[in-house]
């Protein structure tokens, strides 16, 4: 192979593993009923781990000036998922700040530092879910339909 073969291969592999963890995280958001989906976070994840690894590849002079872009495209995908609902609060803000934290997991994996990148994503993810973990949630829910049987069965 040559050596732009390679790559090819690296920039490609590191924005599906890029893709991987923003689906596993994007899943989290969608379980809670987030408006951003896992495919939309995936993407993210994917498309700033492949610009930031190909930036490197290309030897652009300034690096810094493409993290930036990067980081500050994805504050404004950000804002449009923070809204008011009907009651007036605020809501999507845990899901936009998920979004930044996954571009710089994406920024870590793009450069190289796939382990890095992996370790960011576990802490994003359980700061993400810590209140709602859909394993958690299920018992609760199961927990909740017990307790409805055995107050009926009383009856």
């Amino acid at each position: 192979m040559t050596e732009t073969e390679l790559s090819i291969l690296s920039v490609l592999w590191r924005s599906g593993l890029a893709a991987l963890v923003g689906l596993v995280i994007g899943w989290e958001r969608r379980a809670i009923g987030s408006p951003v989906r896992a495919r939309i976070i995936a993407l993210v994840a994917m498309t700033t781990t492949a610009i930031t690894a190909m930036s490197l590849q290309l030897s652009v002079s300034d690096l810094s000036r493409v993290l930036a872009g990067l980081l500050t495209g994805i504050g404004f995908i950000g804002a449009g998922v923070v809204m008011r609902d009907d009651r007036g609060e605020v809501r999507g803000l845990t899901t936009a700040a998920g979004l930044w934290a996954v571009t710089a997991v994406a920024i870590a994996i793009g450069v190289g530092y796939v382990v890095l990148g992996l370790l960011l994503a576990g802490l994003v993810y359980v700061v993400i879910a810590w209140d709602d973990w859909p394993l958690i949630t299920r018992l609760r829910q199961r927990r909740a339909e017990q307790k409805a049987k055995d107050a009926a069965s009383e009856r």
